[in-house]
């Protein structure tokens, strides 16, 4: 077996030549731009007058269930590409698991014949 130098990092590492151990250049997630955060505010429902809050002016009241539309916001809603949580491309949605089993148009067998 050949050892190595001290320092050097071992083959097939990702370590730069620099030494810093940096994954910058093929790790970095894309450049989304900052959002900015929501503004809390706050209104009366419009069906049943419950005092409510929302963010940038959409509400939801949990006492009658009235929504109000999405346009009447105060800003845009992001778009996808900028949701910071959104997943990095090419991930792959996980498997489902299996429901229950259906035990066909015959019903459960056993019942002799």
């Amino acid at each position: 077996m050949t050892r190595r130098p001290t320092g050097e990092a071992p083959p097939g590492s990702c370590e730069r030549p620099d030494g810093d151990g940096s994954h910058a250049e093929s790790t970095a997630p894309p450049k989304v731009p900052e959002l900015a955060a929501p503004e809390l505010t706050e209104a009366e429902c419009r069906r049943c007058g419950t005092y409510i809050a929302g963010l940038d002016g959409r509400y939801a009241c949990g006492v009658c269930g009235w929504v109000n539309d999405h346009t009447e916001g105060h800003r845009r809603l992001p778009r996808a590409d900028e949701d910071p949580d959104r997943p990095p491309k090419g991930r792959r949605r996980p498997k489902q698991l299996p429901g229950p089993q259906d035990p066909g148009p015959s019903g459960p067998s056993g019942t002799g014949g």
